[in-house]
């Protein structure tokens, strides 16, 4: 087997477990069932494609910790984990997609043959991948144990980001630098909008000449004239029409660390409508920087936003910005705090945002955001992509 691929110190993977333990012994868990992909690997380092199969890492409070899954990504786990072999297990194939097995039977039987079968355990319920029968099978399995929700328990101590982190994420702004270069180099009216998508998908792989670029937990979301108006849309084939505007929202990866960036695009002349919004948002963004410092909570980030915001005549009826980091698909997001009026967290040094000031109107729609470090100083920026209206 080959090096293992390792993307942080053993030190750091350590301070991150004990971090885990220390909350769950606040929060009175004997063990902690971990199915979030992302933290997974920011627990053990462990990457791969595998999550559309049910595994796991199962961490105590007393210092165990190993991964599970399935047999065939086992040596995934030695590639991108440094875990012993006897804390690398894997359930047989018979138990994938099956109707008559389940995966958590099996990890069942691997908790009992540990003692881990009674107590108190962690679940992360409200989980993309955690599915309802998968609680089942350890509900049933281990009628001794005492299951409560910790869905977010450890994506709350990834908040706050390392040195290492923090570098990678400004190597995923570097590369949505890129992204957005080539855009510009090929964007252009009659072209097909797959095969812009093909050259965003292309940027974002190549990277940069130092770092290589990985693959986004999003798919590129564009939204072209009335599709504008829907902020989550996708490509078709149809063509780049004249005067028309675009959205663009994408993200710079590397190492699995996202620096999302959105822009909005406009083929030919733009209407003074696009105009009044640039100057209108750019402006609500300068005033809102500053009050990314530590101490602030989301809540009176939003505020900020949002009061500037109104005073020009706009209104905005979703939240602002999320926290974002390492991520797995369907979500770049950590799925903790929110920048919206009533989230009361206290803002600390080395936790990163994804500022979100877009709006949406009946028929067309305009982004441009930003990915943040929380410093002293205020958001200081991640990428350093133009903040203005890009002409095509």
């Amino acid at each position: 087997m080959k090096e293992i691929r390792r993307r942080f110190s053993a030190d750091e993977y350590a301070t991150r477990q004990q971090k885990t333990r220390l909350a769950m012994i606040e929060r009175n868990l004997d063990l902690l069932i971990v199915y979030d992909p992302s933290n997974m690997c920011w627990l053990t380092g462990y990457d791969g494609w595998s999550f559309y199969v049910h595994q796991c890492v199962v961490i105590s409070a007393e210092g165990a910790l190993f991964w599970f899954g399935r047999g065939i990504d086992a040596n995934g786990a030695r590639l991108t984990t440094d875990l012993p072999d006897a804390d690398i297990i894997s359930y047989p194939d018979h138990y994938v997609q099956s109707d008559d097995y389940h995966p958590m039977e099996y990890l069942a039987g691997i908790l009992q043959q540990r003692n881990f079968h009674t107590g108190r355990i962690g679940i992360e319920k409200d989980n993309y991948y955690f599915s309802a029968r998968a609680a089942e099978s350890l509900y049933a399995s281990l009628p001794e144990a005492n299951f409560t929700d910790a869905t977010a328990l450890v994506n709350w101590q990834r908040a706050v980001k390392s040195p290492t982190e923090l570098e990678y994420m400004r190597r995923a702004g570097k590369v949505v630098e890129n992204v957005y270069q080539r855009i510009m180099q090929v964007a252009e009216p009659g072209m097909k909008k797959n095969a812009l998508v093909a050259e965003i998908l292309h940027a974002q792989a190549m990277g940069t000449e130092e770092h290589y670029g990985d693959y986004s937990a999003i798919v590129p979301l564009i939204g072209v004239g009335d599709e504008a108006a829907a902020c989550h849309m996708t490509w078709d084939g149809e063509i780049l029409e004249s005067d028309s505007g675009m959205f663009l929202e994408l993200a710079g990866v590397h190492a699995r660390y996202h620096c999302p960036c959105s822009r909005t695009l406009y083929l030919g002349e733009p209407p003074q409508k696009y105009r009044d919004i640039e100057k209108v948002i750019n402006e609500c963004i300068e005033n809102t920087l500053p009050v990314f410092k530590p101490g602030n909570t989301c809540g009176e980030v939003a505020e900020t936003f949002f009061r500037n915001l109104k005073k020009h005549g706009y209104e905005k009826d979703n939240r602002c910005g999320y926290p974002i980091g390492l991520s797995y698909p369907p979500d770049w997001g950590e799925r903790t705090m929110s920048l919206r009026k009533t989230d009361t967290t206290v803002l600390q040094e080395g936790m990163t945002f994804h500022f979100m000031p877009a709006i949406w109107f009946e028929n067309w729609g305009f982004e441009t955001t930003e990915s943040l470090q929380v410093t002293d100083k205020g958001g200081l920026c991640l990428s350093n992509v133009p903040r203005q209206l890009l002409l095509i």
